[in-house]
Formats: C-alpha cells, structure tokens, sequence
C-alpha cells in the first residue's frame, strides 16, 4: 500500500534505540526525510548509516533547559519543515509515598512538558500548510503504583485530545499510541527471561511481546493522508494485554 508520505519531513524523538529507532527506520523507508533526536549522537549515527540516507542529527537532552525549542530549530534548520512530528522520548520508573518534588518534576517533563512545548512549537508551521501529523508514543493506564510516568501520560492523553479539536481544521491529527510490552533493550535490562516468558503465556493474548515494528507499522498510517479522520484517539498496540475495553 503506497502511503503517500515519501517526501514529508518528520521528527522523531528518543530515536537511537527501541521503538524510536525502529518508527525511523519504518519512516525512512516510505521516503520520509527524517530529523532524528537522542542524548547519544553516537547511536543515531549508527541508525544514519544502518537507513543509508542523510538524517538531520540532533543530540539533546530532554530535561535542559530549552530543550524543545533548540530540538524544534535545528529541524526546522535541517528540513525546512516538519510536517510528522513524532514524540517518541520518555522515561518510566516506580515511585514511593517518598519520591520528591524534583522526581516528580523531572518524570512530568521528560513525559508531557517537552513533547507540549515541542508540538506547539511545531504547530505554526503545520497550520501554514494546512497539514501536519503529532503522534505521541504514550504508556499505559494501569499504573500499579505510584509512577510519575503514569501522570504524566495520561496528561498527555488529555492534552491531545483537546489539542486535536483546536487544529483539526487545520489539516492536522493528533493521535496516542501507548505500547505494550515492546522487546527493547530497556525491557530486556529490567526483566528477567524468565519474567518475559510467563508474561508472554499468562497475560498477553497473543502469546509474545511486540516489537517496535508493530508500533512503527500503525505511526506510518497514523502519518499518512490516509489516516486523515483519524485524529483525538488513543490506539494500544499491546497484543491484548490491557484488560479495560476502551
């Protein structure tokens, strides 16, 4: 099925590894020029020559100050536009009834400040040429504890869904994918073989963990002209491990 995107710019944060890297490939491979964001230059110069085609490189850390801003303008720089916006970085760890202010902080801009401030940055640009993707790679809503990550995406969630109804007549979707259990190295580094196995039997329908392809493929439609009625939703890619029904 031909997409329609080759040739549309996009930005994709948190690309160097996992789910990240793996939407920039998918991208890439429909023809999208591509601005790919990491704090490891290294890695994202590895997926530039794994893609085989010029990326704009961008290396920054999420939680500096002004973190979206010189993202957003060095791929303006790059690109000339960006038409998809992907917002793929985050971070997730457990928190107590002890976690601090600045944990609590620190979770809720590495998860919902800096991907805001970077769409709406973006936006004026989107709303010029009456078209524009911003789909973000959100996180679950069954926190089984306290978890800084938790809030903040489902803020993220809240903010889409209001966002998507102040652009939409302006050609742009705004859409969340929150995924499963996605084979990646940081789930490979936090849980055991062992762990992922009984997961994969006991709990996920499908029988196994995902991986960031099965996200990468529904980012590509949800970028696409194709997918231009669907905006405002959030879409789980997670094999059936969620139990709510909507």
């Amino acid at each position: 099925m031909d997409l329609g995107i080759a040739g549309k710019t996009a930005l994709v944060t948190g690309a160097s590894i996992g789910i990240g890297r793996g939407i920039a490939v998918a991208l890439a491979g429909e023809g999208v020029k591509l601005a790919v964001v990491a704090r490891r230059r290294g890695l994202l110069e590895e997926l530039e020559r794994e893609i085989g085609t010029k990326l704009v490189i961008i290396e920054q850390d999420l939680l500096q100050e002004g973190a979206a801003e010189k993202i957003a303008d060095a791929a303006l720089r790059g690109l000339g536009s960006v038409e998809i916006l992907v917002n793929n970085a985050g971070g997730s760890r457990r928190f107590t009834l002890e976690s601090s202010e600045a944990q609590w902080e620190e979770a809720l801009t590495l998860n919902f400040t800096r991907q805001r401030q970077l769409a709406h940055r973006l936006l004026p640009q989107m709303m010029a040429r009456k078209w524009g993707r911003i789909i973000n790679i959100t996180g679950k809503s069954e926190p089984e504890g306290l978890n800084g990550a938790f809030a903040a995406k489902a803020a993220m969630h809240s903010w889409a869904k209001g966002l998507s109804r102040e652009v939409g007549k302006h050609g742009i979707t705004v859409n969340c994918v929150p995924p499963g259990r996605i084979d990646s190295e940081q789930i490979r580094r936090n849980y055991s073989p062992e762990f992922r196995k009984k997961e994969s039997e006991e709990d996920i329908p499908v029988g196994e963990y995902g991986q960031p392809a099965d996200i990468a493929n529904l980012v590509c439609f949800l970028a696409s002209p194709l997918a231009r009625y669907i905006t405002g939703t959030v879409v789980p890619v997670d094999g059936g491990l969620r139990r709510y029904q909507f």
